[in-house]
């Protein structure tokens, strides 16, 4: 199991640790060619999917030169198989940025098209995650499957572990389109696909799934900041407004989860988690916003067996590349997860996409100018 993941990254930094890539969403590395997919091994079969029609990006309200849009794309499965491989393939490279594939369990399959149904378009507007109630990876309603950056090749799997699709489960592919070549003007058209690696496993293939671990958000305006929602109960009701009480809630929720009696203030938060049940923890990425600056997940801080399973010392939003484990790592009952963020509100007027907004208290929040924390980990429950 200690080859369970071959992961190769965006361009030639593939399978080395983090090098200084300046945040934010312009980072320069579209144009790469793709890498060629991997011949199909026993068992294994190819399912190429397309979004249902091509769609024509277009700036957000409010100016901007970036879209992120939701796809929902029916696999058409029969029976159960699992995923060992994915590759996303854009049609319009000069506008596709990233993209993130997500897998939404047949519980969460009626949300999703009902989302898909209620936005006019062609799919939905989102950022963070999937942004439908009922099927976001940070509540256990999907699974994180793959991120795709230009240069990326094919994310494989070994032949016993894999995400499992149940028939009625829905892909969720997430488009990040860039718009800044024609001063976020729409520039043509884009219907991207994304091929699935398929087996149908057998006794001994081991179910994958994504283990979030969050931590609060609590980013104070910058010294040379003011203004109304540099106040953290009037942003707090501005996430509400914009996203209703349940993720307005999170914020002040957050902190009692992570045993915390009142928020603190400042550029890095963390969250201590007890692990819930055996588990193998496979691999893991980081998951913020546009201010993120570094993401670090612990294995029992400041015991004799500590050891650290996740270190991102310069997070980039458009490359959350998921990371393997040298080898995998047997957790349990009486081991503690901690996730550490840390946030830079000084990204704020360097970035595009924040640098027309008015200065916030950065909370919680699915929307651009918002925040997460989250190290999304890739585990499989333990077997006897």
């Amino acid at each position: 199991m200690a080859t369970a993941f071959a992961v190769v990254a965006c361009g030639s930094n593939a399978g080395n640790g983090a090098v200084p890539i300046p945040p934010g969403p312009h980072n320069g590395h579209a144009g790469q060619p793709p890498a060629p997919t991997q011949p199909l091994r026993a068992g294994e079969r190819f399912v190429d999917l397309k979004m249902a029609e091509a769609y024509t990006p277009a700036p957000p309200e409010g100016g901007g030169t970036d879209e992120y849009r939701c796809q929902v794309i029916d696999p058409g499965l029969t029976k159960a198989a699992f995923v060992t491989g994915t590759q996303v393939t854009p049609e319009n490279v000069a506008l596709a940025h990233h993209a993130i594939v997500y897998a939404v369990p047949p519980a969460g399959a009626a949300a999703v098209r009902e989302q898909d149904a209620k936005t006019p378009g062609l799919g939905w507007q989102c950022f963070g995650g999937t942004g439908v109630p009922g099927a976001e990876v940070e509540e256990g309603e999907a699974a994180w499957v793959d991120t795709w950056a230009p240069g990326a090749s094919e994310t494989l799997f070994t032949e016993d572990v894999g995400f499992k699709l149940e028939p009625g489960s829905l892909i969720v592919l997430q488009m990040h389109y860039n718009l800044l070549a024609s001063d976020g003007k729409p520039a043509g058209s884009d219907r991207s696909a994304v091929r699935l690696r398929l087996t149908d496993g057998t006794p001994q293939t081991r179910e994958l799934d994504t283990f979030p671990l969050d931590a609060p958000t609590d980013l104070p305006c910058a010294a040379d900041e003011s203004g109304p929602l540099c106040d953290r109960a009037a942003s707090i009701a501005d996430v509400t407004k914009r996203f209703g009480p349940e993720v307005g809630g999170t914020a002040d929720e957050q902190l009692e989860e992570c045993g915390q009696s009142a928020p603190k203030p400042g550029n890095t938060q963390t969250c201590d988690q007890e692990v819930p049940a055996p588990m193998t923890l496979f691999a893991g990425f980081g998951h913020m916003h546009l201010l993120g600056r570094s993401i670090k997940v612990e294995l029992n801080p400041g015991k004799p067996n500590a050891k650290v399973v996740l270190d991102v010392p310069q997070f980039d939003f458009d490359n959350q590349r998921l990371v393997k484990l040298p080898e995998p790592v047997e957790i349990g009952p009486g081991d503690t997860l901690r996730v550490t963020c840390t946030h830079d509100a000084g990204l704020r007027k360097k970035l595009p996409q924040l640098s027309k907004l008015p200065p916030r208290y950065v909370v919680w929040g699915d929307g651009t100018s918002d925040e997460m924390c989250t190290g999304i980990m890739t585990v499989s429950p333990r077997r006897s």
